[in-house]
């Protein structure tokens, strides 16, 4: 029989009650967030592991409990009660009892609060997967002790370390079922290591546990006495919070704010680094210089800010700067391209179309960009670099993107805030891909006879659909070095 010592704390209603909303706000106002991700295969417990959490931390009120018990489905064929009912909303996930949605679920400890967010383990979902992992600090990767690592294991771990995130927590789910076997444990954790070290994975904890039965997840089993590590939920409570978008300070502005003809500030949210007011800034692309007059936010006027916060700027100059553009400290490098090279993660059923024109939602800014290269796709399996001949729905692919403007670029290891970005389609509106930039490339020149982006995509469609007109790459026609060439061969 398993043994599960829960900590001594009162319900959400009751905590409700005894400090009211203010008084409850108050207690958790100052405590830090740690952003978490449960990710895995297929049936490996993630919605389980989230109610169980909820369900032993006491933050569950009482309505959601009451209508679990009475739900039919509400309980196993051994009478306990199905957690995962608690984090699975949707009635398509109630019927088939998987996740399919992203679901997020809040709740919060002595020591800190935590989003938790649940995200489904079919390969069909794992654009949903990538959605959610994207505004994670830590990852916990849930695997099944019957089947160890698997497919699905390998390719949420990747995404994970793609999307930076820097710790993992590998649940070893369902030891109740292979009889708290410490031979298995140990047999999955040589898998994972070797998996981890293939990712570059810089901290990993392997936990085993038992979501059903609640063992390890708040305090240590005593049918695991081999585990001498933590249990899950105290090592959440420890783990640092990692600074999200960067060590660079990065402004981008979503919204110029003139209510009259005395005011005329830059709104939009301090991606990260710090600024103060009398700092002398950078608006870029136009490479316009200013110094900062105000930093005003909704308590009122304040010198100074930190990344996270929502402000709105006025400058002591009367500078032309618009929505997308970045206001950056003046000392601080910035690059500036219409080229690189990016991960991204397809989202949509229909392949990638090399040459055609995407829109590029990059910060605050919205521009075009054709995907004229595939350098390679990655094999999750084996995590090998393979050809790219095409990109269909959650491949991962390594892509050289040529945007129609130069524009300021970081890359996503440097600047997570604002080297991420997502594609989507310009006819459907349709969200297509994701995408991270790996490198940013040296500036492409158009020559004198610059081409239109609409005379390149349909330059792009023309030789695509009609190969038998026998048109030619309309880039061609103004690569110099090319005219030479074909120059040369018709002299010869």
């Amino acid at each position: 029989m398993s043994v599960v010592n829960l900590t001594p704390v009162t319900s959400l209603n009751e905590q409700l009650n005894h400090l009211g909303i203010r008084g409850y706000l108050q207690q958790h106002q100052d405590k830090g967030l740690l952003r978490v991700l449960t990710c895995g295969s297929v049936d490996d417990g993630k919605s389980t592991l989230i109610g169980r959490l909820l369900h032993d931390s006491q933050q569950l009120y009482d309505d959601q409990l009451d209508a679990l018990k009475r739900d039919h489905k509400g309980r196993n064929s051994e009478g306990e009660l199905e957690l995962a009912m608690l984090v699975d909303g949707l009635q398509a996930e109630r019927e088939q009892g998987i996740t399919i949605d992203v679901a997020y679920r809040y709740f919060s400890t002595t020591e800190r609060k935590f989003i938790l967010a649940d995200t489904p383990g079919h390969e069909q979902y794992t654009r949903n997967m990538a959605t959610g992992a994207s505004t994670s600090d830590v990852a916990i990767l849930l695997i099944d002790a019957r089947y160890g690592v698997q497919t699905q294991t390998r390719r949420h771990s990747f995404i994970c370390a793609l999307l930076g995130i820097k710790h993992l927590i590998v649940a070893v789910n369902k030891m109740d079922i292979v009889g708290y076997s410490e031979h298995i444990y140990n047999a999955i954790v040589q898998d994972v290591q070797a998996l981890m070290a293939q990712l570059q994975v810089p901290t990993v904890d392997v936990v085993p546990i038992s979501a059903l039965k609640g063992e390890n997840i708040l305090t240590l089993s005593a049918n695991m006495p081999w585990y001498t590590g933590t249990a899950l939920l105290p090592r959440l409570e420890t783990l640092p919070i990692p600074q999200r978008g960067g060590e660079a300070t990065r402004f981008p502005v979503q919204y110029v704010n003139r209510p009259d003809l005395d005011f005329r500030g830059f709104a939009g949210t301090l991606v990260s680094g710090r600024l103060a007011v009398g700092q002398a800034v950078t608006a870029w692309p136009s490479g316009k210089k200013s110094t900062i007059k105000q930093i005003v936010s909704f308590a009122g006027e304040q010198p100074s800010a930190v990344a996270g916060e929502a402000i709105t700027l006025t400058l002591n100059d009367e500078i032309d700067i618009s929505r997308g553009d970045w206001l950056v400290p003046s000392d601080d490098k910035v690059n500036l391209s219409n080229r690189a090279l990016a991960y991204v993660v397809w989202f949509n059923e229909q392949p990638l179309q090399a040459g055609r024109l995407y829109d590029l939602k990059l910060a605050t800014r919205k521009s075009s960009v054709s995907i004229n290269r595939l350098n390679h796709k990655v094999n999750v399996n084996t995590l090998a670099q393979e050809a790219a001949e095409q990109v269909a729905m959650n491949d991962i692919a390594l892509v050289e993107l040529e945007l129609t403007e130069t524009l300021p670029l970081d890359t996503f290891r440097t600047q997570p805030g604002t080297g991420n970005f997502i594609l989507i389609d310009r006819l459907t509106n349709a969200t297509v891909a994701a995408g991270l930039i790996q490198n940013v490339l040296a500036e492409e020149k158009a020559a004198s006879g610059d081409i239109s982006a609409f005379e390149r995509e349909l330059n792009a469609l023309i030789r695509k659909h009609f190969p038998h007109w026998g048109a030619r790459d309309v880039r061609e026609l103004f690569n110099t070095d090319l005219i030479n060439t074909e120059l040369l061969k018709a002299a010869q």
